[in-house]
């Protein structure tokens, strides 16, 4: 096939803030210092992004529903995020699910998990595993979490309370993360943004390479090809292709999705030229194929329950 598909997308991971709030640490760190993340400088984001801004970042792709993944809001406020999303209108389909963060080894994380799960609109579960001994470039505040039985005892909860886990890390902690989700094959995990691939050196690409097929073997877990661009920041789409080819190599379409992270991966891309790359790329794919990329499988691993308008012959769009 070689035709760029054009049926509905579902965008499983993107983030709204209000800065107004003051919700958001790492943001409010930039704005105030001025200091550089793993991303570059964040001044462009420094922004409230409300539904509005992503329905016009989103509004020719046909965007149909998406899923929200928790923004870094304040661990000192649990369960804000969520409610706060609650109160938003979200009957354009933005932030039909949620991602909600609840830090897995924290004193209270039985608690909040369940009344997290509690919510019908929260899907999952994130508590970024991104560890660096660079400072700027670390999500996670200490390494080997994966392995601590405390940590690994909230992730067993919030299996049994039906969640799924977003699962970020860099392509060093892939052994680590192949053990923990061979250790729990009944937890569905979702691995962010294509493995974060950072370490563009020959040998930084092989790690990430070997990692990812490794990974790709595991069947409860799947792909989210995302924000690859802040990985690669003077990308082209053939410095893009062959990061998304292997992608699909070792997780195939059925389990592998396409999302945008967005406004993160607005730093270094519009909305436009992501799923430009996305369409470009997944062409010489199926229909099939791509519109498990595009939309099945994010409706599947979120369990989202979004008719395919294509099959009952209208739909809206965000």
């Amino acid at each position: 096939m070689t035709e760029l598909y054009n049926g509905p997308v579902i965008d499983p991971h993107h983030h709204l803030w209000d800065l107004k709030l003051e919700r958001h640490p790492w943001l409010q760190k930039a704005r105030a210092s001025g200091e550089e993340m793993v991303f570059g400088s964040l001044a462009p984001i420094l922004r409230d992004y409300g539904i509005d801004d992503y329905r016009a970042d989103a509004a020719r792709q046909n965007v149909v529903a998406t899923v929200h993944v928790e923004a870094g809001w304040s661990v000192a406020y649990p369960l804000e995020e969520s409610r706060w999303l609650d109160g938003l209108d979200r009957s354009s389909g933005v932030a039909h699910r949620y991602i909600a963060r609840v830090p897995l080894d924290g004193p209270d994380a039985m608690r909040l998990l369940e009344a997290e799960a509690a919510n019908p609109n929260v899907a999952g579960i994130r508590d970024i595993l991104s560890w660096h001994p660079d400072a700027a470039k670390s999500f996670a505040l200490r390494p080997n979490r994966m392995g601590d039985p405390t940590w690994r005892a909230g992730l067993a909860h919030a299996t049994r309370l039906g969640l799924v886990f977003d699962l970020m890390l860099y392509p060093w902690q892939m052994n680590e993360a192949l053990e923990l989700v061979r250790a729990f094959p009944q937890t569905l995990f979702v691995l962010n943004h294509g493995g974060s691939p950072a370490d563009r050196t020959e040998d930084g690409m092989a790690l990430w390479r070997r990692g990812l097929r490794a990974l790709g073997s595991e069947p409860n877990l799947r792909l989210k090809i995302s924000d690859l661009v802040a990985y690669d920041n003077a990308w082209t789409l053939e410095s893009l292709r062959p990061v998304i080819e292997h992608c699909l190599d070792c997780f195939s379409p059925a389990r592998a999705m396409f999302a945008s992270d967005f406004p993160v991966a607005g730093l270094h891309a519009s909305f436009d030229e992501v799923y430009q790359v996305f369409r470009t790329v997944a062409a010489q794919l199926s229909y099939d194929e791509q519109r498990a990329l595009f939309f099945a499988t994010a409706n599947d691993t979120y369990r989202l329950g979004i008719a395919d308008p294509a099959e009952i012959g209208s739909g809206c769009h965000v």
